[in-house]
């Protein structure tokens, strides 16, 4: 699994097109959720670099998809989705933000990640879909809205890289 998590802190879009996501690596198979989970730091390692084809290659491409960013209506849509996310990733003064304390449950094909979105000077707290595509588990929705409170012990944000 280490070599796995090499590529994607290297490429996220390389990572996922090499569909180790669902794959055996290094001999070990990887557990659905571990799967799920790298699924969900893929999505923020796209946001965090700013990377616009990572982040299309975590989206789900057969399956509907909605988003919600805070403060926004709901976006539905691939190309509505996409476009959201294009406006943001260019944008200088976007946040920088650590996936906090991700909690994933897999229902078949079918996967929702339960984290925190800790930005400076505030916390987010986040749901993301991610159903089973041929290429991997890829997102069909994102949503995220204030938080009551900081998460407990956000030093510790888990972080694949």
């Amino acid at each position: 699994m280490a070599q796995s998590l090499t590529l994607l802190l290297a490429s996220p879009l390389a990572y996922h097109q090499s569909r180790l996501v669902c794959a055996e690596g290094e001999g070990e198979l990887m557990s659905t959720n571990d799967a799920v989970l790298i699924a969900n730091e893929a999505f923020y390692a796209a946001f965090r670099a700013r990377d616009m084809k990572a982040m299309e290659a975590v989206w789900a491409e057969e399956a509907a998809v909605t988003c919600i960013h805070p403060g926004w209506n709901a976006i539905e849509g691939r190309a509505e989705v996409m476009e959201s996310w294009a406006g943001i990733l260019k944008n200088p003064n976007a946040p920088k933000i650590r996936c906090h304390a991700p909690s994933a449950q897999v229902h078949g094909s079918a996967a929702l990640v339960v984290c925190y979105e800790v930005l400076d000077g505030g916390v987010l707290i986040a749901t993301n879909a991610f159903i089973r595509e041929a290429a991997g588990w890829r997102m069909v929705h994102h949503h995220a809205g204030p938080a009551n409170a900081m998460p407990p012990n956000p030093a510790t944000s888990s972080q694949i890289h």
